[in-house]
């Protein structure tokens, strides 16, 4: 039977003593109505209708406790969880798999995942909704690891089991291994499972996070060839695949399909993948439409609209959104937005009102934050605020490495080496290490990965070749390596080879390897591109005749024809 859409009055006669004792499967009904309406204020726990129907006298039974177990869903109804278990076993039902399944997912859910294993391993013949909870419940707190153990020892898989395994790699940043589980899937020829929306909401997640193009247009063609409805879940996911791949043309063109239908996820989407762009002219006009139409904003869209106006430079629009955010919709900033605005300051120079919005702001300032007045007071070469943001960063992240390298950037190009060597200094005292820079692309459906100096790809020298002539082309063009950039103490030729070894442009020298003339390249950065490589791309694209996509870890470059679109505002 289905739960109603309402709720039975608390004055109905059926939750009244003096009312005759009701049969199970109407007590049941109550409950599960309850469970799902919980969140309403006026609404009681349904624990409490349990204990009435308990009051009256009649007996649960196997439906009864996985509707009640569904009610508690955190730690602090850990308690009332064990003692509802200990009513499992009066009543004789603890060998019932819908209910055992339903302990595994309450511990979990409550935090208590070695009691979850426990009743998960007591059970002498586990059916398949038991090892799904069990697996799902090791994806749920992060151990991916042991969630694939559990996973490879499943005497049986179905569809539910594949799309948990695949979404938890994508939460937990195994974007690779979620793309391989997705292609062990498709090889299956035992026991074939075909895959639903949720499996390729998360495979096009995983595209997107790794900017692997081609495989996101192979999956949006699974997608259509299997003939699976793109609603506004899975077109809200094809939507942010194209934007993280650096095709926004594609993203807009899923956007216009999805038509009139489309809920403020699937504008957030768009708005926040034309953000990355630096499209904030069109994010805004866009956050008009949708307004126009009735669609309400949330604090995801106001994060999009706000990240358009820092990598745009739209200051005094960037302040008007945070205002209607708060006012005009009533939606309270959190530390995110602060953050943008804090971005949005720094990078325009306006350190002075970044700070007034770090000191004013509800909540004590996160990483972020901090990292953000650091990178914006760094570009403009202030010293005292670098190293006043520097000491806050390490109080909250003493191992974040990108604090130091930022601060020593900064002296570097002041030229005090001195300082430099100090920061190198405490980073080896303190164990920690730079993030080296790497640079992924995707060539005929594989993910090639080149980090800084890299010489352990297969053809290393024929790219190293291949780099050699292009720097030597570029520097009969003019070209001259930005040294500023390099934080070693070394002649400028050392410097000048350092920056020739940067990982984007042997991704560069790679593409031009095995592409045609005129192919566009596609590159994922995992740091902030530096100004060399920025300027030598932007030469690249014209003296080669090559449109060049840069994903760097705040946004999207697109070189062609000697201009970023950022306008070297990034």
């Amino acid at each position: 039977m289905l739960p109603s859409n309402k709720l039975i009055s608390l004055v109905h006669p059926t939750l009244h003593l003096a009312h005759p004792t009701l049969e199970s499967f109407i007590w049941n009904n109550i409950i599960r109505a309850h469970v799902f309406a919980f969140a309403r204020p006026e609404v009681h726990s349904p624990i409490c209708i349990y204990l009435r129907m308990r009051y009256h006298g009649v007996a649960p039974d196997l439906h009864t406790f996985p509707f009640l177990l569904q009610s508690f869903d955190s730690p602090f109804h850990l308690r009332s969880g064990k003692q509802i278990h200990a009513q499992i076993f009066l009543f004789g039902l603890a060998d019932d798999p819908f209910v055992q399944t339903s302990l595994i997912s309450m511990y979990s859910s409550c935090g208590n995942l070695n009691v979850a294993r426990q009743v998960f391993d007591e059970i002498p013949k586990p059916d398949l909704p038991s090892w799904n909870s069990m697996v799902n419940a090791y994806v749920k707190v992060g151990l991916i690891g042991r969630a694939r153990n559990l996973f490879d020892e499943m005497p049986e898989k179905n569809v539910v089991s594949w799309s948990s395994m695949i979404n938890g790699c994508v939460r937990c940043g195994e974007y690779k291994e979620a793309l391989a589980l997705f292609r062990e899937m498709q090889i299956l020829t035992v026991n074939y499972v075909k895959p639903n929306e949720f499996t390729m909401s998360g495979v096009l997640s995983a595209c997107g996070r790794l900017g692997a193009l081609e495989h996101g247009k192979w999956a949006h063609s699974y997608i259509d060839r299997c003939g699976m409805e793109v609603d506004v879940v899975l077109g809200t996911a094809l939507i942010d695949m194209y934007a993280k791949c650096g095709s926004s043309e594609e993203a807009r063109t899923v956007f216009i399909k999805l038509g009139p239908n489309k809920d403020v996820k699937a504008w957030s989407a768009m708005i926040s993948g034309l953000a990355m762009h630096g499209h904030g002219k069109e994010c805004l006009r866009l956050f008009a439409r949708m307004i126009n139409l009735g669609v309400r904003p949330n604090a995801i869209t106001f994060l999009g609209i706000l990240c358009a106006c820092v990598h745009a430079a739209l200051v005094s629009e960037g302040k008007e959104y945070f205002r209607r955010m708060k006012e005009e919709f009533g939606i309270t900033p959190l530390i995110q937005h602060y953050g943008c605005m804090v971005d949005l300051y720094g990078r325009a120079g306006l350190i002075d009102e970044a700070w007034n919005v770090v000191r004013s702001m509800p909540m004590e300032p996160d990483v972020l934050v901090w990292g953000a007045l650091l990178s914006g007071s760094r570009m403009y070469g202030n010293i005292e605020t670098c190293e006043a943001a520097l000491k806050k960063l390490i109080e909250l992240d003493p191992k974040n490495s990108s604090a130091y390298v930022l601060l020593s950037n900064v002296y570097a190009k002041m030229g005090r080496w001195a300082d430099v060597r100090s920061m190198r200094n405490m980073m080896e005292r303190r164990g920690i290490k730079k993030v080296p820079g790497c640079s992924l692309v995707e060539m005929r459906g594989i993910l090639h990965e080149f980090f800084v100096g890299d010489d352990s790809h297969p053809e290393s020298r024929e790219i190293y070749m291949m780099l050699d002539e292009i720097m030597k082309r570029l520097k009969r063009e003019g070209y001259v390596g930005n040294t500023k950039e390099v934080l070693l103490d070394l002649d400028e030729e050392g410097k000048e080879l350092a920056l020739s070894l940067h990982s984007e442009k042997l991704a560069i020298a790679y593409c031009f390897l095995h592409t045609s003339p005129g192919t566009p390249i596609r590159i994922v950065k995992n740091l902030r591109i530096c100004l060399d490589c920025h300027a030598a791309i932007t030469m690249i694209s014209r003296g080669f005749a090559r449109e060049i996509v840069v994903r760097d870890c705040n946004r999207f470059h697109h070189f062609k024809n000697g201009t970023c679109s950022c306008k070297d505002y990034w």
